[in-house]
């Protein structure tokens, strides 16, 4: 168990490792192409459903003022950085674009175990978790048709059934196969994390190895733009969680689910939707970028614990 959870928490440097090969030998990672980036998606959201129960469907209800600001952040904050760095960068039309449909992604799942390792709240951060992953199904399509379509032809319709298909029906399956059949679940939610960051792992690499050439030409603008969608995101979360929340652990949980995007989400939409494939780079930087920026701050911020901390729940059991 221990070593399962040691690999897990080394996400961020897996990420790192792998795309760095990318760069060096794609050939490692770009036969992990194709349907397999869309199957390995719907794989981690059927992870994501497993970890929860229905009590987190009506937690959602129950606590909306505690859920609202971080989903309400997600789904206008962001998607007005994405747009607003890709046009003062002035990044290339494909970039732009990528960028804009990464920031109208909901939160990432990884979100949940950065807030357990912050010592913020898990409870609060799976339920804006499985809000915004809710609510992908419209906004995300919406968002991007009205930021990106005047630059590139945007097909809503695509990215609303990609969006369902492989993200909301994974995890209600996902949910009702933990309330049919939970001791089996117990049996495999051990492995589940490890098994979900193997397949974003090689997700990115695929994608970083397709646009090696692409990426390098980009350079600084393209990551100046992906990191610092992120570092606003994690600031402007934070600072409207005290206002809104009025605690620190809420701050540092809205901060860290508005900061982390499903990049995973961002490159499956990108290269299912848009014939362009460099739409999708934005999303594979993301990954890294935003795993990076919060194993920091949960690095920071574990060190010192906030006095109003619940106890702490590992992710698989926050429900």
């Amino acid at each position: 168990m221990r070593i399962l959870a040691f690999l897990t928490e080394a996400f961020p440097f897996w990420v790192l490792i792998c795309g760095a090969l990318a760069l060096v030998r794609p050939t490692l990672f770009t036969w992990f192409s194709g349907s397999l980036i869309t199957v390995g998606l719907g794989i981690i959201m059927l992870s994501m459903g497993m970890t929860l129960g229905f009590d987190d469907f009506r937690r959602i209800g129950r606590e909306r003022s505690r859920v609202l600001p971080g989903v309400l952040l997600q789904y206008t904050v962001m998607p007005a950085l994405g747009w607003s760095l890709g046009y003062l960068l002035a990044l290339p039309t494909p970039f732009a674009v990528g960028l804009v449909l990464l920031s109208c992604c909901p939160g990432g799942t990884a979100s949940n175990v950065i807030s357990y390792l912050a010592k913020a709240d898990v409870a609060l951060s799976v339920t804006m978790t499985v809000l915004s992953t809710l609510l992908a199904a419209l906004m995300t399509p919406t968002l991007t048709a009205l930021l990106a379509g005047n630059r590139i032809d945007v097909s809503a319709t695509g990215l609303f059934l990609d969006t369902v298909q492989v993200v909301v029906l994974p995890v209600v399956a996902g949910a009702l196969l933990k309330w049919r059949f939970p001791r089996v679940i117990e049996l495999v939610l051990p492995v589940a994390p490890l098994v979900a960051m193997l397949t974003i792992t090689l997700i990115v690499a695929s994608v970083v190895g397709a646009g090696r050439e692409q990426i390098l030409e980009a350079g600084l603008r393209l990551l100046v733009a992906v990191f610092g969608l992120h570092l606003f995101g994690f600031l402007f979360g934070y600072l409207a969680g005290k206002v809104a929340l009025g605690r620190e652990t809420g701050a540092r949980t809205v901060a860290i689910e508005v900061g982390m995007q499903n990049s995973g989400l961002g490159v499956v939409l990108a290269r299912g939707n848009f014939a362009n494939p460099l739409v999708a780079i934005p999303s594979a930087i993301s990954t890294v970028a935003h795993s990076l920026i919060g194993s920091l701050a949960a690095a920071w911020w574990s060190r010192s614990p906030a006095d109003d901390a619940p106890p702490p729940t590992p992710p698989s059991q926050a429900s």
